[in-house]
């Protein structure tokens, strides 16, 4: 059986209605690549190379592009552009749409690629790529590439304490290990730098045949505490300027989506973060992470907020294949850490709650085995159990608050 092509050689392969000129950004630290798709150019791409940061160049091409396209089809068009979430941040998108120009940016790992073991790759490639997945993505076409919600200048700017928090905290546990991986070498393994006598204490070391430290030994390790104390120091102002973030949540509201113009006012409902540090198990720390990296974004159901923790489970099946991966790992790897610690706060602080006599339930059934891929599990069962407690003020059953 043949099959007969009816295509002319004149006629594309590709017959596009475009209503506005796609274009895609491929940004690096050296130069811009634009590459576009315009009405009337045959379905044909172009492209451009602009130097890094050159915004004025770009709203040059923007109006070439739309004056070409209007002197072809007498038509105005639309700029509607994609680029990857990455170095760059969000300050180009706000850039754009304050200048009117309709801005997506895509999750770079949402995109699909080729499969091939050594697949080629290039800026070229990428900036099609980019285009033919904005393309499906203004079709409607379900599942095609996951775009990113770029947050506001102020909710960006109230992550940075919690991250640079945690950034402080892995550099101590790096600062404390030098140190007592330079004391081992030594013979001495008693030594704890975090204590307030770190000094004294150093001073009154000796080695493991009964040596006082060597002077060059005794100063590096000096220098040491002195940038020890230097970031503890800072994580302590870190955590003064979360709690007063904190406090100054606590005491704002927010409007209850119940309530309207007609029905009978209703008082406000507290924040995210003083709900939070209601429920005992739940300081300060958690209280932050949770609503600066969660619990503030908006989702639809709780698939969606257990896919952005990265705690939704990845399936496999193929023929007679048919089992899970685990979890898929692919969300915020900094809610999903919390998360994780949480669930073992939650089991100590909260005994009495469903969620621990689940997870208790589960654990004795297996005969004391698999606690932590179990605990994963409940990781996930809290975070759905808490976004539907500050959404919607669905107390966790059992959940005891913290004494006022």
């Amino acid at each position: 059986m043949s099959v007969t092509s009816h295509r002319t050689e004149s006629s594309p392969v590709v017959r596009v209605d475009l209503g506005a000129i796609f274009c895609s950004l491929e940004l690096s630290q050296s130069k811009w690549l634009v590459t576009s798709l315009s009405p009337g150019s045959g379905e044909k791409l172009s492209r451009f190379t602009l130097a890094a940061h050159d915004v004025a160049g770009l709203r040059a091409r923007f109006a070439e592009l739309q004056r070409k396209a209007e002197a072809r089809t007498g038509q105005e068009y639309p700029i509607i552009t994609i680029q990857e979430a990455g170095l760059d941040g969000f300050w180009l998108h706000r850039v754009l749409e304050a200048e009117g120009v309709e801005s997506h940016v895509v999750d770079p790992a949402s995109v699909a690629v080729s499969r091939r073991k050594r697949r080629v790759k290039t800026d070229r490639i990428d900036g099609e790529t980019l285009i033919r997945t904005l393309l499906a993505f203004k079709r409607g076409e379900p599942r095609v590439c996951a775009m990113v919600r770029a947050p506001t200048p102020e909710e960006e700017d109230r992550r940075r304490v919690g991250r640079e928090r945690k950034t402080l905290t892995c550099e101590v546990t790096r600062h404390i290990n030098r140190i007592k991986g330079l004391l081992y070498g030594q013979g001495v393994t008693d030594y704890e730098p975090r204590k307030r006598d770190r000094r004294k204490r150093l001073e009154e070391l000796r080695t493991g045949d009964g040596r006082t430290l060597p002077s060059r030994l005794k100063a590096q390790i000096s220098r040491e505490l002195d940038r020890l104390e230097l970031v503890l120091n800072q994580i302590r102002d870190c955590e003064e300027e979360r709690d007063a973030m904190l406090a100054e949540a606590a005491t704002a509201s927010r409007p209850n989506p119940s309530s309207s113009s007609t029905a009978i006012h209703t008082p406000p409902r507290p924040t995210v973060p003083a709900m939070l540090i209601e429920l005992k198990g739940i300081g300060a720390e958690s209280a932050s992470v949770l609503w600066l990296e969660g619990l503030s974004r908006p989702f639809d159901n709780r698939r969606q907020v257990a896919a952005y923790a990265g705690l939704a489970p990845s399936h496999w099946q193929s023929g007679q294949v048919n089992h899970d991966q685990g979890v898929s790992k692919a969300g915020n790897p900094r809610l999903r850490t919390a998360l994780i610690q949480l669930a073992w706060l939650w089991v100590r602080h909260q005994p009495d709650s469903a969620l621990t006599l689940w997870f208790k339930n589960r654990v004795a059934h297996n005969g004391g085995k698999f606690k932590k891929s179990t605990i994963v599990a409940l990781a996930r069962k809290l975070l759905v159990a808490l976004w539907r407690y500050v959404q919607a003020g669905v107390v966790i059953e059992g959940a005891v608050m913290q004494p006022s």
